[in-house]
């Protein structure tokens, strides 16, 4: 799966042209702050650490994300600079999930 399956998803309801900027700032945010990830069937479980913010930011990122792909489950749990995002699909969208994980490892790099 590529990048590419999260802008193109027809289970999105965020505008086409917004969906670029989106994914930008997901890739901002692993590259930034990703420190581990793993991943097993239906969850992606992504550790990361920085600021005193970190938390609110991805708890603000993932919001705006769910409300437009409402297929994702996303879990926080962690510190305000050390915070653990884990990511769920329905089985159906699992594609959709390779294509986070893969855009997390790429941008960790």
């Amino acid at each position: 799966m590529t990048t590419d399956d999260l802008l193109t998803t027809d289970a999105c309801t965020l505008p086409t042209l917004e969906r670029s900027l989106r994914l930008a700032e997901f890739d901002g945010l692993f590259a930034r702050h990703l420190t581990g990830s793993s991943w097993a069937g239906d969850r992606l479980r992504l550790e990361l650490a920085g600021d005193a913010d970190l938390h609110e930011r991805v708890a603000d990122l993932t919001a705006r994300e769910s409300a437009c792909c409402s297929f994702f489950d996303f879990r926080i749990s962690g510190a305000a600079d050390a915070v653990v995002l884990d990511v769920g699909v329905p089985p159906e969208r699992g594609d959709l999930l390779a294509s986070l994980a893969n855009l997390a490892e790429r941008a960790a790099r």
